[in-house]
């Protein structure tokens, strides 16, 4: 397993007027749970669907209408919880959210206040070799989306689609561990792979599955050491949170904003309000949403439609022993049973898909190799081509037949690298196609020794010269394979080649 003991990476200082000051961040992750249907009906979670279309009388807030509880969402949000390494709560409970929105039909919010069903757990966040930032989970609990108001269909109304309304969601919470713009970016990137390897959550930020609310504050160096050692929050700045964030980019450029905006007012004598801001990445700037709402304004009580959750430990035991092998794990197997260098098994490992592909290749075969050829060859082709692993022309089993007929000295590198192109464009069996081909590489000595005495009795002068300057040898080889097509063992070549001249 990763090593805890790795460095922590430095925190952002800015440089302000008056000296200068650190960030401390804190994110909540908006997680929609992978399932069919919401946390309280039997609706469609389907993205894409016709407004208003997965909408049951639930979530339309019908008179009469009682939450009936996904198992499924439930034990979703458990095999999250333990992947983060994180306590789960056999007994939890619902709370009401109740505020007005045109999008949230029941005027609240089925949510997990006072008693979440996940509790404190762990993101380690890799910053470069050697470095790391351990983020703390605070806690996870589970909750309704809300529904979508669109406002850009019609100059003077907006509409509302509810189709969202109900959805399942994971609210991850984590500490005020995270120490800049960078961190920021890297520690979602890490739990989006997290919760894509458990099959909890896809992921997808562009569709809204996947969103970030962040937490800013700024403080003086040293202040946040005080922090760590008392966990008294005074000894740090007051923070503001920026909502809805579904981009890498715009998160970094939002703190990065944020931070700044706090400082210009702290130096210039003034005090941050805690609110709530949006992103406007046109303008690249943050802006007052609302002021922070606190707890009571929420006015939250506990859901008197639905009995406290429990759930039996043998229930969460069962879920813990289906878990799937995890990135960080996986990363530490392809370091110690292929010996690959951290670079090429975080490469590897950055997508359960792309693991499972590599793993398909190597299975049996040159670990080392098969990485070359995975990351160099294919990923490389594959970000030419804007494809994804699920496109890939070449399957795991056709690379790995390219690797076989390139081991037991079928073919060489090169021509190698031709039967790929022709795998990638046409398809096939790879010792099919390089028997029918004549794409074998020439591996008797005689033919090769045939031909490297006729290239040396042609070109007496040059014979002379490498004697002279043995790095000359090469033009000898160059010239006999592209007398054999390529086809001659380079090995065999240069060994002959070196021979015949003495060298």
């Amino acid at each position: 397993m990763l090593d805890l003991s790795l460095e922590a990476p430095k925190p952002k200082v800015i440089a302000g007027a008056t000296g200068d000051w650190e960030l401390v961040i804190g994110m909540e992750i908006h997680a929609q749970v992978s399932s069919q249907a919401k946390l309280f009906s039997g609706a469609s979670t389907a993205f894409g669907a016709e407004p208003n279309a997965n909408v049951s009388f639930i979530d339309a807030a019908m008179p009469g209408m009682l939450p009936v509880i996904n198992e499924f969402c439930i034990e979703q949000a458990v095999r999250t919880g333990l992947g983060l390494k994180a306590q789960i709560n056999l007994r939890s409970a619902f709370d009401r959210k109740n505020y007005f929105y045109p999008d949230l039909p029941q005027g609240y919010q089925i949510s997990q206040l006072y008693h979440p069903l996940v509790g404190e757990g762990e993101v380690i966040v890799e910053m470069g070799p050697g470095v790391a930032r351990r983020v703390r989970i605070e806690r996870i609990h589970v909750e309704q989306d809300a529904g979508k108001s669109i406002h850009d269909m019609d100059p003077s109304m907006s509409f509302v689609d509810l189709n969202r309304t109900g959805v399942a969601l994971m609210e991850i919470v984590s500490r005020p561990d995270i120490r800049g713009p960078e961190e920021a970016a890297a520690y979602v990137v890490k739990l989006r792979q997290i919760l894509r390897y458990l099959g909890t959550c896809d992921g997808n930020m562009q569709n809204g599955n996947l969103r970030a609310d962040v937490n800013v504050s700024v403080c003086r160096p040293g202040q946040y050491e005080k922090y760590q050692e008392s966990q008294d929050f005074s000894h740090l700045g007051t923070r503001c949170e920026i909502k809805n964030m579904n981009s890498m980019r715009f998160i970094q450029q939002a703190i990065d904003y944020e931070a700044r905006r706090q400082i210009a007012i702290l130096e210039d004598g003034g005090k941050v309000d805690q609110e709530t801001r949006l992103y406007d990445p046109d303008k690249g700037e943050t802006r007052s949403m609302r002021s922070k709402e606190e707890a009571h304004d929420y006015r939250y009580f506990p859901c008197p439609d639905l009995l406290p959750l429990e759930i039996e430990q043998e229930w969460v035991d069962a879920i813990a022993a289906s878990m799937p092998e995890l990135p960080d794990a996986r990363k530490a197997r392809y370091m110690g049973d292929f010996g690959l260098t951290d670079y090429d098994a975080s490469v590897l490992t950055a997508e359960k898909e792309n693991a499972e592909y590599f793993e398909a290749v190597a299975r049996g075969r040159d670990g080392k190799i098969a990485a070359n050829w995975v990351i160099n060859e294919l990923f490389g082709r594959l970000n030419k081509e804007g494809l994804a692993i699920g496109e890939s022309p070449v399957s795991a089993a056709q690379l790995g037949g390219v690797l076989d007929l390139l081991a037991d000295q079928t073919i060489s590198g090169k021509i190698a690298k031709d039967l790929f192109e022709i795998l990638w464009t046409e398809g096939g069996d790879p010792a099919e196609i390089v028997e029918a081909r004549g794409m074998k590489q020439v591996t008797d000595t005689g033919a090769i020794e045939a031909a490297v005495d006729e290239i040396i009795a042609a070109n007496p002068a040059q014979v002379e010269k490498a004697k002279q300057n043995p790095k000359l040898a090469g033009w000898f080889v160059g010239q006999v394979m592209k007398a054999t097509g390529g086809k001659a063992n380079p090995a065999a070549v240069n060994a002959l080649v070196m021979q015949k001249l003495g060298l």
